[in-house]
Parts: structure tokens; sequence; C-alpha cells
């Protein structure tokens, strides 16, 4: 670890210390998706097991009401995390010193020298794909105290939902790298060289296939009954009496026949990159139950990602605090939900065709009336995972709060476009008086209704700059 970063997690710990010495009150804020779950809940559990008196709550994003209502609290530290990048002048002027960020997403060069901002670009981290906020306070929290390493699988967690799985065969790099090992020593997780199907400790087999979308292969991806009939071809039972099977029952030899299998249905020239995507690591965490989507990494991920995307983050914060009973069954009720919804917003897309417009580098998507705020992010990702969209950025929009249009960018796994997503959303809708940012290749931004036709004109401008 770095000097620089050592001597930024030590001042952030004396700085809690001194707020459990003092008997002050600490409210955590932090984002919706699994990484602001993940990161609130790690920062919020270390505060409790050091003696804190403390309350986490999120939000959709981070602007500039919610800083006048925190400076009308009666709370005496706040602890921000995975939000709060570009508001730092507008903190201290608001709230003095009385604050603290935990954060991975691009900042403003006139933020890297406040040292209540501890941010992963800071100490040379890349917070698009080294590091997330769940792994920026995984840090905070072991400094606090060395026994909080069991956290490191909450850390795995954000950094899965984060997609951050960018190594060779979706493995971690650099500073989660060291966080997966930790955990792995721990005896906290297994990483095995397997078969990336979703739902891979719940999900039935036809199931599983037909909804893995990435990598997307045409005519099974959706279809269920092509899967079905894969399976059958491959010779892959697919119920154990009245129960059906799951991807973690196969054997090798099963999971051999059904990668063959695809790879004849493919054929073309995609079919070796397709059986190539369709194995990489996983990350699984033994002390879950067996057939519990809490015991799969990835899909411990979608869970909570659909909790705060449809206004349930209060029951993916008790999972992630540790609660196995009531909320266990609303997670995966909530994950159903989630799941279904996700497949109505893409078939809607899908047919109505006036909602998309094509470019030679980039997409448009129109999700006005259709796809929430909250799920726009979801719905871009899954759009850039199409074949159709490949080596391009797709950027789509829909209604905000209070007159407003929120927009998501991603760029595809091909994209070679040197184009900052995070620089473009931000500087954009700073332009027009709104909010963006994120990172290189995934970013967002809010801006009023009636800026949309300049900001619109903006961005195809700026999205094809080298």
């Amino acid at each position: 670890m770095s000097k620089i970063l050592k001597e930024a997690l030590s001042n952030f710990s004396d700085r809690i210390e001194d707020s459990i010495k003092t008997k002050k009150n600490i409210l955590v804020t932090t984002h919706i998706d699994c990484d602001g779950l993940t990161s609130g809940s790690i920062i919020t559990k270390a505060l409790i097991r050091a003696g804190a008196k403390c309350t986490v709550r999120t939000t959709n994003e981070f602007n500039h009401s919610l800083i006048e209502k925190m400076q009308k609290e009666t709370r005496d530290l706040h602890i921000i995390t995975d939000l709060g990048g570009g508001f730092g002048k507008e903190l201290n002027e608001k709230l003095g010193d009385n604050w603290l960020i935990l954060d991975h997403h691009e900042i403003p060069d006139d933020e890297i020298d406040n040292n209540k901002i501890i941010n992963a670009w800071k100490f040379g981290f890349d917070g698009g794909s080294e590091i997330c906020a769940g792994g920026m306070t995984y840090l905070a929290a072991v400094e606090l105290q060395k026994e909080n390493k069991d956290l490191s699988t909450l850390a795995i967690i954000s950094a899965l939902g984060d997609r951050q799985d960018q190594g060779e065969k979706k493995s971690f790099t650099g500073k989660m790298l060291e966080i997966v090992k930790t955990a792995q020593n721990l005896g906290l997780v297994e990483i095995d060289l397997d078969l990336l199907l979703v739902g891979r400790e719940t999900r039935p087999l036809p199931d599983a296939l037909a909804f893995t979308s990435q990598p997307f292969i045409e005519g099974l991806t959706w279809n269920r009954s092509a899967c079905l009939s894969i399976l059958n071809s491959a010779g892959i039972k697919v119920k154990e009496g009245a129960r059906w099977r799951v991807t973690a029952d196969l054997d090798q030899d099963e999971k051999r026949s059904i990668i063959e299998n695809i790879t004849k249905f493919a054929q073309g020239k995609n079919a070796t990159q397709i059986m190539n995507d369709m194995i990489g690591y996983t990350y699984t965490f033994p002390r879950e139950d067996k057939r519990s989507f809490l015991r799969d990494g990835r899909e411990f991920s979608t869970m909570l990602n659909s909790c705060g995307r449809i206004g349930r983050s209060g029951v993916g914060i008790a999972i992630c605090m540790g609660d196995r009973n009531k909320m266990l069954q609303e997670g995966e009720n909530i994950l159903a939900e989630y799941r279904g919804m996700i497949r109505n917003y893409m078939n809607a897309i899908s047919n109505e065709r006036w909602r998309i417009n094509n470019s030679e580098n980039y997409v448009m998507v129109n999700g006005e009336g259709l796809v929430p705020e909250t799920m726009t992010g979801t719905v871009t990702s899954l759009i850039a995972g199409s074949p159709k969209n490949s080596g391009k950025i797709v950027i789509l929009r829909t209604d905000g709060e209070e007159g407003t249009i929120k927009f998501s960018s991603r760029k595809s796994s091909d994209c070679k476009s040197s184009v900052n997503l995070s620089q473009l959303m931000r500087v954009g809708a700073e332009r027009f008086d709104g909010i963006g940012g994120g990172h290189n290749a995934a970013a967002g931004a809010k801006i009023t209704k009636d800026k949309l036709d300049e900001f619109l004109d903006y961005i195809e401008e700026n999205v094809t700059k080298l």
C-alpha cells in the first residue's frame, strides 16, 4: 500500500475514532446500486463494530438539494460512499469539515488535493477497473479494525456488480485482486474456472442459458425453448425428479457437452469467441447455503442491484448486514420481479423500432415513457452487450424527476473509441446546468428537459471525437 494511501486511511480512522470517543452521530449516505449498497454496508458494519452511533441511507443521485438537506440535519459527521464526486467545493461550503467521501468515480482536478475525499484515482488506481467504492470502503474498514477483513466478501460482490472482473477469463486486476486473495486465504470465497451462466445456484438450466446475455447468442439468448432443445441434444438431464437442475449441479463432462453443442449451434466466425466467453472465473461463497442466490457472487450482486433499482434498497442493506431470515425471502421475490421488468423493457425496445437511432459509431436509445430512471444503467448495459451493437457507444435517455432527462452511456466490449464517457457526460451536463460523470466506459448525466435538444447536439458532436 502506498504511503499516501496509508496516510489518507489513517486520517480517516482517526476521524472515526474521535467521533466515537465524543459520541458523535454519523450518517452514511450511499448509492442504490450494488456497489453503493455494499460500500454503504461495509462502512456501516465497521462503524457499528467499532462502537459508533451511525445510520445508513440510500439515494438515487447526489445533488445540490441533498447537500442542503444534509446541512439541515442534526448529524455530526457525514460519510458518503459511491457518490459525491464533483461536489467537494459545495460540501466544504455547506458542511465545513463534517464530511468524508469514499469513492472510485473520476473526479475533477480541483478535488485531488482535498483530504476529505478518499478516491481511487488519487492513489493511482483505475476506479473503472481496478477497485470500486466497495473496495475503497473495505480498505478504510480494515484500517479501522483488522478484524474487518471478513468484509472482503462484500467488496468482491461490489466489484462484480460494477463489472470490474475485466481481467483474463473474468478475473480481477489491480487492488481488487489483492482483496480477492485476502478473502480466498480466509476461506470466504472459492474461485473456479467454470461455465458462466446466470443464476448458477438457483435458475433451472434452460432459464440459466436463455437469460445469459453475455455472450449474446443469436437464436438462444432470450429463447427458452431453443435452450431446452440444445440441452436435450447435449444429453443433459435437466431434472432430478421434480426438481430442475441448476448450473452448479453439472459435472465437467456435462459442461463440456453443453459448450460443444452451443458451438455447433452458433457456427460462423464468432463461435470460437462465444465458446471462450462462456468459460471464466466464478466466485462462490461456501458459507452461504447451496442453491441460495447469495452463494454465487454474480447472482448476489444482481439481487442487490434489483433491490436498489425497484426502490427496495433497505432489503439489500439488511442482507449485506447479515439478515438471513425474512429479508432473504424478500430479496428472492425482488430479484424475480426485477428480471421480469428487464425482459419487458428489452422486448419493448426491440419491438418499438422508433426508439433506436443507429449511427456508425454510436446508438441512441429513447427510453422515455418506458424505462424508469433507476433502470437506465441496467438496460443500457444489456443493449451494449448485443452483438449488433459491437464496437459502438450506447446512449440511452429517459424521463427523470421534476422535469429532467436522465442519460446513461456504455461502451460495448469491442468499442475502440478513445472518448472518455465520464468527461463527455460531466462536461456536457455542466455546460447545460446539469450534473454528470462516472467512468471512461460507463457514465451518466441529468439535465432539464428544456436543454434536451442542445444536449443531444452536444453529444452527437463530441461522441465520435478522438
